[in-house]
C-alpha cells in the first residue's frame, strides 16, 4: 500500500502538472486576444453552428448557372467542363482570413506537380460574395498567377463572380454552407476544394488550406477517368474571427482551445497513471527492504 508521504508527493506532483500544462494553453489564449467567459454565462449563438461543407459524392453541378469572368463576359459554368476536370473553389475575394490563404496553399500545391492548368485539368474560383465584381476578381486573378508563377495560370485559372440566385445554386449542389454577420460584417464560412469530372459530377473533397500535390493528383486522375470517391474524412477550417468587443467566439477558437483542452487533459492523466505506478513500485521495494 502506498504510504501517506508518497500519496502527498503525488497529489503535489499532479497539482504541479495542472499548472504547468494549463497555464501555457491560458496564456496562448489570452494573447490571442481570448477571453474565458464566466461558467454561469452561456456563449453567444455563433452564425458558425449553420457553417459546413456537406460531401455529396456524384451529385452534378447545375451546368446552366451563369456568372462573369474576370473581364466580365458572361459565361456558363458548363463552358470550363466537357474536356478537362475541374478544380472547383469557393471563396470572397476580399475575405480576410483564410481564403486568401486557401488560394495560395492551391497554388502551391499545384506547382507539385507536371499537370498543367488549361491543358490537364482547369480551375474555377466562385466568388459567393453576390456584391464583388469582374474588377475584384480580375485582381485577384492577377495575384494568384503571379504567385503561382507557371505557364497556364492565365489561360486555367478562372475567377468568376455572379447574382446570389446562381451562387446558391452551385453553393447548394456540392454541400457548401457559409452565413453572412451583419455583426461583424463578413461571412462564416469552410474552407476546401472540389474536384469535379469533366462531366461536372462531384468526384471528390480536399479540406483546409493546404492540398497534398500527390492526392491532388490523384484525384484529377480518378476524375478524369469519371470516378467518383468515397467520403473524405474532414477537420474544417472555418474562416471566421472572435471578436472581443462582443465576447462572442467562432467556431475556430472554440476548436482550437478544445483541441488543447483535450490534449491537456490526456497528458495530465498520463503523468498523474505513470507517478502512480513509480510510487507503487517505490512502495513494492521498500516493504521488500523490510522485510
Amino acid at each position: 500500500m502506498t504510504s501517506s508521504p508518497a500519496r502527498a508527493r503525488t497529489a503535489a506532483a499532479a497539482r504541479a502538472a495542472v499548472v504547468a500544462l494549463v497555464a501555457p494553453v491560458a496564456l496562448v489564449a489570452l494573447a490571442a486576444g481570448v477571453a474565458f467567459p464566466a461558467a454561469a454565462q452561456p456563449l453567444s449563438p455563433s452564425p458558425t453552428r449553420d457553417v459546413g461543407f456537406d460531401q455529396k459524392m456524384g451529385v452534378k453541378l447545375p451546368l446552366d448557372a451563369t456568372f462573369r469572368d474576370e473581364s466580365g463576359r458572361p459565361v456558363r459554368l458548363g463552358d470550363y467542363f466537357g474536356k478537362r476536370p475541374v478544380l472547383l473553389q469557393l471563396a470572397y475575394y476580399e475575405c480576410p482570413m483564410l481564403c486568401g490563404l486557401a488560394m495560395q496553399g492551391l497554388a502551391r500545391s499545384l506547382k507539385g506537380f507536371s499537370l498543367v492548368p488549361g491543358r490537364d485539368f482547369d480551375v474555377v474560383t466562385i466568388s459567393f460574395d453576390p456584391k464583388e465584381t469582374p474588377a475584384l476578381a480580375r485582381a485577384k486573378k492577377t495575384t494568384m498567377v503571379d504567385f503561382y508563377g507557371r505557364p497556364g495560370g492565365e489561360e486555367g485559372w478562372h475567377f468568376l463572380t455572379g447574382a446570389e440566385p446562381e451562387i446558391e445554386r452551385v453553393t447548394g449542389a456540392v454541400g457548401f454552407r457559409y452565413r453572412w454577420d451583419e455583426a461583424q460584417k463578413q461571412y462564416a464560412h469552410p474552407t476546401g476544394l472540389v474536384v469535379v469530372t469533366p462531366d461536372g459530377v462531384v468526384s471528390r473533397y480536399f479540406f483546409g488550406v493546404d492540398y497534398a500535390s500527390k492526392e491532388l493528383k490523384l484525384g484529377l486522375s480518378e476524375a478524369s477517368d469519371g470516378k467518383v470517391g468515397g467520403v473524405t474524412a474532414q477537420l474544417l477550417l472555418l474562416c471566421y474571427q472572435y471578436n472581443p468587443a462582443t465576447g462572442k467566439y467562432t467556431a475556430a477558437t472554440l476548436r482550437v482551445l478544445k483541441v488543447a483542452g483535450a490534449a491537456t487533459v490526456l497528458a495530465l492523466a498520463t503523468f498523474v497513471l505513470v507517478m502512480l505506478r513509480r510510487e507503487r513500485v517505490r512502495a513494492r521495494k521498500q516493504v521488500g527492504v523490510s522485510a
